[in-house]
């Protein structure tokens, strides 16, 4: 559990208190480092996910190699969350009620590497 309103965490986010031991712990035992995959998917890059530099490291990592990488990112946030945005290589898709039903071949061939489909 990353946070609970009960944690007594120091760490907090809103009425959330945030279990960076644990979390850490998550991340070494997930072996986000050495992804075996091709395609390597999170959810989410927030401001929870955000205290922890390790987490913002591996992410890093990630955005840096040849994998492809899907993640939900929060909108608002500064630091990591808004250099990740920044990034001239990542590609942000804004997913809306209105293109939610239709988005699938976009972003399957966003993630195959080829050009959108045209739909």
């Amino acid at each position: 559990m990353l946070a609970h309103v009960d944690n007594p965490s120091s760490r907090r986010v809103g009425k959330y208190g945030v279990d960076l031991v644990g979390f850490e712990k998550f991340l070494d035992e997930i072996g986000l480092d050495f992804p075996t995959g091709a395609l390597v998917v999170i959810d989410e890059i927030g401001k929870m996910e955000c205290m922890s530099a390790r987490f913002c490291e591996l992410v890093e990592r990630l955005l840096d190699s040849e994998k492809r990488l899907i993640a939900t990112i929060a909108q608002k946030g500064g630091g990591f969350i808004e250099q990740s945005k920044q990034r001239s290589d990542v590609r942000m898709v804004t997913i809306t009620i209105q293109n939610r039903q239709t988005l699938l071949p976009e972003l399957l061939a966003l993630v195959r590497g080829g050009p959108p489909a045209v739909g």
